[in-house]
């Protein structure tokens, strides 16, 4: 569901929390911050903005 604080932390170039939410604002990633402080980002936001294969497994909505 979320990556984890090491993926952020990649994904972002910056270990410190407060760095990595302002690249993840100024890239305009969607995130919310956590009881921790730290920046929560959903995978599917981050494989669909790179260009990844969503593997999500359940039910899948369909518009007729």
């Amino acid at each position: 569901m979320f990556l984890t604080d090491a993926e952020v932390a990649d994904l972002t170039g910056y270990q410190k929390p407060s760095s990595q939410i302002k690249w993840l604002a100024a890239e305009k990633y969607g995130y919310a911050i956590g009881g921790d402080g730290r920046p929560k980002v959903l995978r599917d936001v981050v494989l669909s903005r790179l260009g990844g294969v969503h593997t999500r497994k359940g039910p899948q909505l369909r518009l007729a």
